[in-house]
């Protein structure tokens, strides 16, 4: 059915509630000439009179009755359709389907989504994390996040903050084995190795130098494709590890870990939010967004500045019993 179509039955409708086609032109906001038009449109498809006219009322005939009778419960069914869409749009509430990375994202997440659904007991989200890249519109995401560079063009994405790679190590790794102070003489260290989860692929250290950042390779002595295990492994004290700061930046400022090489760092990449269109979104999807936006946009619980990881640096030296030379 056309939209003229659709406009033309809802005449008709009211038509005959009303008695009149002046008063059904009034109500659905149109002129008594365009009404006429678009009931004669209709009495011709249908290829049947539908009311009696005379100059005060209109109405039904035979025909026009047996049109009503079949076509108000279809007609009364798709108001009921456009209201329950509109009340899914307007209301927070009903599924809400997110996606985004395994790694470096869950503490992220987590509070996230724990806050959204003490806000809005009614909504019901889908979290789905994998460092794969999917496709937004095959996996029909309404919100999702992404760890590197931004999302290729199809989407609307926004930076929340930087993605800070930190190498890592436990008091008790510096005082067992003293801490490198260059990059060259971590060939000396034992470091933790990250095989990506989807690919099994032992990916390199990112490290700056001279403000850039390169791949920095290096023979680990404990290899895991679960950030959780390879974080348990560096507060052990076992390795020196490169943690994102989602993950370190508490127990850095805790004291359980402390960085190694800060003015190494690693920050081109960041942690993005991405949707698929600013019409006609429901209200839990905006919601949501808004509230990622408002609390992770530049938040310093995941980013350590320069001048935070180098007094944390220097205060580890003093800490540990084999000061870095």
């Amino acid at each position: 059915m056309s939209q003229s179509e659709l406009r033309n039955l809802k005449l008709f409708v009211k038509t005959a509630e009303l008695g009149s086609l002046r008063r059904a032109a009034a109500a659905e906001g149109i002129s008594p000439q365009a009404a006429s038009q678009a009931l004669a449109q209709l009495e011709q498809k249908l290829g049947a009179r539908l009311f009696h006219r005379t100059t005060r009322n209109m109405s039904l005939t035979d025909e026009g009755r047996l049109f009503m009778d079949a076509a108000l419960p279809a007609l009364q069914g798709l108001e009921r359709a456009f209201q329950v869409v509109r009340q899914a749009r307007d209301e927070v509430a009903g599924p809400l389907r997110i996606v985004g990375p395994r790694s470096s994202f869950q503490p992220v997440i987590g509070a996230l989504v724990d806050e959204f659904c003490r806000r809005h007991p009614d909504a019901q989200p889908d979290v789905q994390l994998d460092d794969r890249i999917g496709n937004w519109v095959e996996d029909r995401v309404d919100v999702g996040f992404r760890v590197g560079s931004a999302p290729a063009d199809g989407v609307i994405a926004r930076r929340l903050f930087a993605l800070q790679l930190i190498l890592c190590a436990a008091p008790a790794y510096l005082k067992r084995h003293g801490a490198p102070s260059t990059l060259a003489e971590l060939a000396g260290h034992r470091c933790s190795g990250f095989r990506h989860p989807s690919t099994g692929r032992l990916l390199p250290w990112h490290v700056k130098v001279d403000g850039n950042t390169v791949e920095q390779e290096v023979l680990p002595a404990f290899c895991t494709n679960e950030e959780g295990l390879e974080m348990e492994a560096v507060l052990a004290g076992r390795v020196i590890g490169q943690l994102s700061g989602i993950m370190a930046a508490a127990h850095l400022r805790a004291g359980r870990l402390v960085p190694v090489l800060a003015a190494h760092t690693a920050d081109q990449y960041g942690l993005h939010i991405y949707w698929g269109s600013r019409v006609a979104q429901p209200a839990r999807v905006r919601a949501f967004i808004d509230l990622a936006i408002e609390r992770l946009s530049g938040n310093s619980d995941y980013v350590l500045g320069e001048q935070e990881l180098a007094r944390l640096e220097l205060q580890g030296r003093r800490q540990h019993l084999r000061p870095i030379a």
